[in-house]
């Protein structure tokens, strides 16, 4: 009902305009003073003429668009309505009426007259309208005063969205760095200065919101806005990159939020996509704990490759049920196998295995929360170790061409058993390697944001919350990456393994996970330890304060991927291995179960890495000795 009713209002405004236009062009043909003949036509033609007109204008769809945002092409419309109906209305006066109603007399000058005069009136009222939007309709009570980073195309689109729809938000400064703009207006909108003004700016203008209408600057120069941002106590906001735009046009529901993402400043990885495909193409491929946060997107960047066959094993029916059902929606063409499994069993593998015969496996499926194994390290060993050794074992059994593990930076120095088992898994297929026709290999990297257990979610619930947020420990440190380009990542080790390798991902710069918590909370327009604790609970069990990329005996060497390096492969005797891993399967079969302190005995067997708390936890010297160690490899990697 509402845009019938603006549509009749519409309607009636421009009837008035045009016979007012036409009375008009009337007084300056004849100069003022309309003679009696011509004046007795003029109810005649205001009443056809304004008919005509309306009609055209209609047909140009000029009462179907939005006036405050009122163009050069709105214009255009209009004079197609004015020229059309002053040419429909010559021949229907001159062809038809005036040769029935001689007496009926309109002026030729008239035609052109009126067409022009209508032009400017009804063009005139709809862009008075505009100016009236654009100049009058200022910062409301109600409205937060926003700054936009970036005067460009993006910027400004931003900005009339802002001051034309009905958001909290109005533009009163922009901030760019091309120094053309500088102490120019756009919109009426001041362009105050370069991203080094931003801080001045901000205080000067009492700017509430910050948005960044950047979306083709790369991830790191966002990264560099973010940290001038972040000194602030503005909430800040961000436009989609381009890829996200569609034909140029922007609504605020597409300003998002800032994220993590954001400000860990990654650039995109460039992925071998020809190396990928031969590997993956046409191949059945398993991937273990494909319910998981990192075997889901496992799977989803795989059907991408186009496989034979994607097989879906893991333990929990309805994450596996979740991922079958979006895989089958989006990749329709790609068969889906879903397989509810436990690689604690190996004779279930061997059915999966000779009946599917995997051509390549990625092994996702894994124990990874610290504290539980701490608390439960029999069931790290089940599933970490010996489920591995299954896994791994059926791939060399059944002629698979590649196997890759994923790992975990848990696995070097490792104080927890967590860490440790996946360690071991490591030296399992590395070891196997070595007898096998089957290409094994391992990829170590850090936290990943939003998966499972990530700290992420966590600390943005707490400041949903109102606080506190809960840090283990000050100096607490954590690389991290995204899930996708984790698995781009792991997927590009796969065709630059030649066996026994462990990769390690580069994870960019390793973040206090105390100045994170800080950063998310400026992020959301409060103030760390004022609006919003930080409360320090102590490391937990397992916990180490730094997580190591690599060993000082692996070393570090360079691939072909400037974001993949390679670890040197640590010998282990075979013998000697499977020895103690059989050990740790009696002690997590057999009949009296073992305590916490013989396992951790039997695991430092295998891993004499591995460090054993005393009653107090890790010793100061330990966590020194590894944050040291760490720093020395990183710095070696860097300078590679």
């Amino acid at each position: 009902m509402g845009k019938h009713i603006r549509i009749l209002a519409l309607l009636i405004i421009d009837l008035i305009l045009v016979c007012f236009s036409i009375y008009i062009s009337y007084l300056l043909r004849f100069d003022y003073d309309i003679r009696p003949e011509f004046k007795k036509a003029l109810p005649y033609v205001m009443t056809v003429y304004s008919l005509l007109v309306l009609t055209c204008f209609y047909y140009y769809k000029i009462y179907k668009r939005l006036w405050q945002y009122a163009s050069i092409g709105d214009l255009i419309s209009i004079l197609k309505g004015s020229l059309g109906s002053s040419a429909i209305f010559f021949i229907v006066h001159q062809l038809i009426v005036h040769y029935f109603y001689s007496e009926i007399i309109v002026p030729r000058s008239i035609y052109i007259l009126s067409a022009m005069i209508i032009f400017l009136i009804v063009g005139g009222s709809r862009f008075l309208w505009r100016i009236f939007r654009d100049n009058y309709i200022k910062l409301q009570p109600h409205h937060h005063r926003a700054l936009i980073v970036g005067a460009g195309d993006v910027g400004i689109m931003v900005a009339k969205e802002l001051k034309h729809s009905n958001s909290e938000y109005y533009p009163v400064a922009f901030i760019d760095d091309d120094i053309q703009k500088r102490n120019l207006e756009v919109l009426g909108i001041p362009v105050l200065g370069n991203s080094k003004d931003l801080l001045t700016v901000v205080e000067k203008q009492n700017i509430d919101y910050i948005i960044i209408a950047l979306p083709s600057a790369t991830r790191t120069e966002i990264a560099e806005i973010l940290e001038i941002c972040k000194k602030t106590r503005c909430q800040i906001k961000i436009v989609p990159r381009v890829n996200d735009l569609i034909n140029g046009k922007i609504s605020i529901n597409m300003i998002r939020n800032v994220s993590v993402e954001d400000l860990l400043g990654r650039d995109p990885i460039n992925v071998d996509l020809k190396g990928i495909t031969d590997y993956l193409f046409n191949h059945v491929v398993l991937v273990t704990g494909a319910g998981g946060s990192i075997g889901s997107e496992l799977c989803r960047q795989i059907a991408g490759f186009n496989p034979k066959q994607l097989l879906l094993l893991g333990r929990g029916e309805n994450s596996i049920y979740e991922i079958e059902m979006e895989l089958r929606k989006n990749f329709p063409n790609i068969m889906i196998e879903p397989i509810i499994a436990d690689i604690q069993h190996k004779h279930r593998l061997i059915e999966i295995f000779e009946e599917y015969r995997p051509q390549v496996v990625f092994h996702a499926a894994a124990h990874k929360h610290v504290p539980l194994m701490e608390k439960n390290p029999i069931e790290a060993i089940k599933n970490n170790i010996l489920g591995t050794r299954n896994l791994a074992e059926c791939a060399h059994e059944y002629g698979t061409l590649r196997f890759v593990m994923i790992s975990t930076d848990k696995a070097v120095n490792p104080t927890s058993i967590m860490g440790a088992s996946k360690k071991i898994a490591e030296m399992i297929v590395q070891n196997l390697n070595e007898i096998s026709e089957t290409c094994f290999s391992a990829v170590r990297f850090g936290n990943v944001l939003g998966s499972r257990g990530s700290v992420i979610p966590v600390f943005k619930r707490q400041i949903e919350e109102g606080g506190p947020i809960t840090v283990t420990h000050p100096e607490m440190i954590r690389y991290f990456m995204t899930i996708p380009e984790a698995v781009q990542l792991v997927i590009q080790t796969g065709a630059l393994a030649t066996g026994g390798e462990i990769f390690i991902l580069d994870m960019g710069k390793p973040v206090k996970i105390a100045d994170l918590a800080r950063d998310l909370i400026r992020l959301s327009g409060m103030e760390p330890d004022k609006d919003i604790k930080i409360v320090y609970t102590g490391l937990r069990p397992g916990e180490k304060l730094f997580e190591e990329l690599l060993t000082a005996e692996e070393g570090a060497s360079a691939t072909k991927h400037n974001r993949i390096y390679v670890g040197r492969p640590v010998r282990v005797s075979s013998e000697e291995l499977s020895r103690k891993i059989s050990i740790l399967e009696s002690m997590a079969f057999g009949n009296e179960k073992p305590g916490s302190v013989e396992i951790r005995k039997q695991i430092k067997e295998l891993v004499p890495s591995f460090q054993i708390p005393d009653q107090d936890g890790l010793s100061k010297n330990a966590i020194e000795e590894a944050l040291r160690a760490s720093l020395e490899i990183v710095a070696a990697i860097n300078n590679k």
